[in-house]
Formats: C-alpha cells, structure tokens, sequence
C-alpha cells in the first residue's frame, strides 16, 4: 500500500475530506440556526397561524449590550405594526388598523429599539438642541431656520421654528424643533431634516399636513431623543407620505 493508506481503499486523505465535508455541513446547519433567531416565528395565511423555519433554535440566545440585556427570540415581543388583512385569500394585502399615521405599516413602518439615546464616547447624548450644544451653530453662508414658520404639505401652516437638534458626532443637523399649536397651548416637536425643504421665508413639508404636526410623536426629556423615539418620529412622517389622505393610499392606475 502506499504512504498514508490505512486500509486499500481507505487513506488520510479521504478521511480528512470526509471529516472537511462533516464539519463544513455542520457549520451551515450551525449558522442557519443563528439566523433564524430573529424574524421568526412568521405568519402565515392561515387564521392567526404562526411557523417556524428549520432548523429552529435550540433555545433563546441572551445579548448583554450597553443598553441591557435582550433575548432573540423574544416570544413575549410586541408586533411592531398593527394592520389587518383585506381578504382571507393567501397573499391578500394588509390594510392599516386604527389610525394608519401610527399603525407602523408600509411606509411607516418602524423597528423596535432600545428606549436610550445615543452617546458619544464621553458619555453624553450625541444628537441635542443647540440651546444644549452652545458650541454650535448655523452657518453664516445658510439660511438660519429659527422663527420661521413650518407649512405642510397641504400649505397649511403647522408651527414655527424653534430649535434646530445637531448630531455632534456627524457634524450636521438632524432635526428641527417646532412648536406647534394643541388643544389648551402649545406643543414642541422634530421634524427631521430629510422631510423638511428650507427655504429663506418658510420651511415646507411635504408629507404631513398641518394639522398633523400636533400628533408628531413626543420626548420623554426635552433636550435628548432615544432610538425608539427616533423610530416613532420618523416613521409618522413617513406614513405621512401614503396616508396623510386617503387618496395617497390609492394606486396611480
């Protein structure tokens, strides 16, 4: 025999392929798993069916994360969304249920993230008003949106400005501050800074109408915004765009 074989048909080469082809399998099968932690159980067609992919889980993995601990999967999770099918038939869309500006469906819908803000190394919240980060400031070369009144997408005023929020790891601008009219006063509010346009005698949004604005999503602190309020805030006018009116909602042909 030659160098190597153990038996005439059997030899280290072929042993190690086999053992290769053994641990590679176990690896896909390893990997599959970890990834069906999260975005299951599904939903199927069927009435209030739920399904789970194989290979399923052995058991809940727990994150140990600076924001605390989070297991995957989380059967005791709340659904992100609240909607409703529009027929029985498999494959049948889903329709908003209740208010479709908050139902976080289609174009509003959102993640669940951890109620904290983002820090910078130090410690501190990166994104604040700039009543907080005195260090900055509008530049000279643009105009300062501070006391300008907001319309919305229905030309319709919603509020005035009066704070802008900076991401003081980004160097720029996240949102603005407005102050918008409710029941028995005001009410201060974000409007992030992709849906707003600028200009030098308004800022106009586009997505959400006026009277919209007092139903923005709110703060728990004034000076500082967690990720699931940015969650909320940017999903509302998201859903502005294809549910601020009825008409948004329906198809173009």
């Amino acid at each position: 025999m030659e160098f190597g074989a153990i038996t005439g048909y059997v030899d280290l080469a072929q042993i190690l392929l086999y053992a290769f082809w053994l641990f590679f399998a176990g690896l896909i099968y390893y990997l599959i798993r970890e990834g069906h932690r999260e975005g299951y159980p599904m939903e199927t067609d069927g009435p209030g069916q739920t399904v789970w992919a194989w290979p399923v889980p052995s058991q809940p993995k727990i994150y140990k994360t600076v924001h605390g601990d989070f297991t995957v999967p989380d059967s005791k999770g709340e659904p992100a969304y609240r909607a409703a099918k529009t027929h029985v038939s498999p494959g049948s869309p889903i329709d908003p249920d209740g208010d479709p500006m908050s139902a976080g469906v289609g174009a509003g819908a959102y993640a669940i993230r951890a109620d904290v803000p983002d820090t910078l190394v130090d410690g501190h919240a990166k994104i604040v008003p700039l009543r907080v980060a005195k260090a900055y400031g509008v530049s000279a070369n643009d105009p300062d949106p501070r006391g300008l009144p907001v319309i919305g997408g229905d030309g319709q005023p919603g509020g005035t400005v009066r704070d802008l929020w900076i991401d003081q790891a980004e160097m720029m601008f996240r949102y603005l501050e407005v102050e918008t009219p409710v029941p028995g006063g005001t009410k201060r509010v974000l409007l992030p800074m992709p849906f707003a346009k600028v200009r030098r005698t308004q800022v106009e949004v586009n997505s959400i109408f006026g009277a919209q604005f007092a139903a923005v999503p709110g703060l728990k602190n004034p000076d500082q915004i967690t990720f699931m309020e940015e969650e909320l805030i940017v999903a509302y006018y998201g859903a502005g765009t294809q549910y601020a009116e009825p008409t948004r909602g329906d198809p173009w042909i």
